[in-house]
């Protein structure tokens, strides 16, 4: 739970090609749990994850609250003229991304006791990969745009990106990695709600292929924890991209391309 949340923290920064600096604890936990050591081992996940991005822990905050919650600050900097935003994807750059996608399924999978724990093994591995060396990748090869895929899932945060860079996307379903064993608990029902509300709000942005399957489109949705990078990379840096990305992030997987369209549009097949 540490590791996951403060990898997902430091994302936002790596997502923008920055660089972190420091970080801030905060915690919301139930005091009459202290004395259990649940969260001694949260933050020292957390730390971990702090240590191996190079960045010291500057304290925090803490509220006594029912439900565990626990977060960073995370605070960076980038030079103003290298910062990669989300709006600057322009017709002919090519679609990347960095991390599979499924870990929304198997977070509900896992709630509802149903996720085998190689499973849920290889998930927490990859949600606990942080993104800086795709950030690394992505600055020194010069790519237009860039988001991390999180909670509105790959189809959500791509629209975000075609809509604030005024173009569209067209995405192969065939080529997006998907975390070992996701599909099948997708396939058997196990979705959570936010992937639910992902779909529906999209709904009239993305034209599906009819051989695009139910659990594709559902994982195309999925509500992702700490994914990897979706990156808008000119069609000339593709394969430069792609060789600094090796042994840097768990997947460089090549998903479509940006079109002039209706900006925000999304086709799939």
């Amino acid at each position: 739970f540490g590791r996951i949340a403060a990898t997902n923290a430091l994302s936002d920064i790596y997502a923008m090609g920055g660089r972190p600096l420091f970080v801030l604890n905060l915690v919301s936990f139930p005091r009459r749990l202290l004395g259990e050591g649940i969260l001694e081992t949260i933050l020292r996940g957390g730390g971990e994850v702090a240590h191996e991005a190079g960045v010291p822990t500057l304290g925090g905050h803490s509220i006594d609250d029912a439900e565990p919650k626990y977060g960073l600050v995370a605070v960076g900097e980038v030079h103003p003229r290298r910062v990669v935003t989300n709006s600057a994807a322009r017709p002919g750059d090519v679609l990347v991304l960095t991390k599979p996608i499924g870990s929304g399924v198997v977070a509900t999978a896992l709630k509802a006791g149903k996720a085998p724990r190689d499973v849920i093994d290889h998930a927490v591995a990859v949600m606990a990969t942080l993104n800086r060396g795709a950030s690394e990748a992505m600055v020194k090869t010069g790519v237009h745009a860039a988001t991390d895929v999180t909670g509105f899932g790959l189809l959500g945060h791509l629209h975000r990106m075609l809509v604030a860079s005024g173009v569209a996307a067209h995405l192969r379903s065939e080529t997006v990695p998907v975390l070992y064993g996701a599909r099948e608990l997708a396939g058997a029902g196990l979705v959570a709600g936010g992937t639910k509300r992902n779909l529906t709000d999209l709904a009239e942005h993305v034209d599906f292929a009819s051989s695009v399957d139910d659990t594709t489109r559902t994982l195309l949705g999925d509500a992702q924890t700490s994914g990897g990078l979706l990156i808008a990379v000119p069609g000339d840096r593709v394969a430069t991209l792609l060789r600094e990305l090796v042994g840097k992030a768990p997947v460089a997987a090549v998903i479509g391309s940006v079109l002039a369209g209706q900006p925000g549009r999304i086709s799939v097949e």
